[in-house]
C-alpha cells in the first residue's frame, strides 16, 4: 500500500510538471526555443563590369566584363557583417568613335584595353530589417592577363609591350544590395582605383597615370 501510495504520487507530479511546462511553452515558446542566426554564411556571384580607364583617350562605360564568384559573410553584430569575396573580373576600357590623337596630327580608329584580374574586395556591411545592406572596403586585385588594341593613322605601330600594367590594382569600393526573395539579391557597386594601374604612357595616346574606373551589377545567392 505504501509503495502503491508513492508510486501515485511520483506520477502525480510528473502530470503536474509536465503540464505546467506545456503551459508555459504554450504562453511564450521562444523561451525554449530560440533560432539563433549563424555566424557565417556565403554564397554565389554573378553579374556585369561596365569600365572605362581615366587616363586612356576615351571616356564612357563602355567596356562591358564579367564579374564571377563565391562571398562569405562574417556576422559581427545583430545588424553588421563583414565579407571577404573571391572573383574573377574583367575591368578595361573600349572605343566607341574615331577621334584625334592628342598631339592631333593623327586619328585614333581604335584603342581598346582587355585587363582580367583575379580579385578579393572586403568590406563591412550595414543591413536593415528587409535583410537589404549597404557596404565600404578596399579590393586587391591581382592581374592575370592584359592585352591593348590601339590602331590610329600613325604609320608607327604602337607597342604595348613598352606600356606595361602594374599586376597589383588596388581599389576603394561602396556598394547596395537589395533583397528581393529568399536568398536571392540585386548588387550594384562602384569602384575606383586608389593607385595608378599603369605609370607611364605614350602621350600621343592618353596620360601617364591611369586608373580603373567601374560600376557593377550583379545578382548574389546566399545560402541562409
Amino acid at each position: 500500500m505504501y509503495k502503491s501510495r508513492k508510486i501515485s504520487a511520483l506520477f502525480s507530479v510528473i502530470v503536474l510538471l509536465l503540464g505546467s511546462f506545456h503551459n508555459a511553452k504554450a504562453q511564450n515558446p521562444s523561451n525554449y526555443y530560440v533560432e539563433v542566426p549563424r555566424t557565417f554564411y556565403g554564397g554565389f556571384i554573378l553579374g556585369s563590369n561596365f569600365c572605362q580607364v581615366d587616363g586612356d583617350s576615351y571616356a564612357g562605360y563602355h567596356k562591358v566584363g564579367i564579374n564571377l564568384g563565391v562571398v562569405v559573410y562574417a556576422r559581427l553584430a545583430p545588424k553588421i557583417a563583414a565579407s571577404l569575396e573571391i572573383l574573377y573580373s574583367q575591368k578595361g576600357a573600349r572605343s566607341t568613335f574615331a577621334k584625334p590623337s592628342n598631339d592631333s596630327f593623327y586619328t585614333i580608329t581604335k584603342q581598346n584595353i582587355n585587363l582580367n584580374y583575379v580579385e578579393i574586395p572586403i568590406q563591412l556591411n550595414y543591413f536593415d530589417k528587409r535583410k537589404s545592406n549597404c557596404g565600404l572596403g578596399f579590393s586587391y586585385s591581382q592581374l592575370i592577363s592584359s592585352k591593348e588594341d590601339i590602331k590610329s593613322t600613325n604609320p608607327v605601330a604602337y607597342d604595348e609591350s613598352k606600356y606595361p600594367f602594374k599586376k597589383m590594382d588596388i581599389n576603394f569600393i561602396a556598394s547596395g544590395q537589395l533583397h528581393l526573395t529568399k536568398g536571392l539579391y540585386a548588387n550594384l557597386r562602384f569602384q575606383y582605383s586608389v593607385v595608378p594601374i599603369r605609370k607611364d604612357y605614350d602621350p600621343m595616346y592618353g596620360r601617364a597615370e591611369q586608373y580603373n574606373n567601374m560600376w557593377t551589377l550583379r545578382l548574389m545567392y546566399l545560402f541562409d
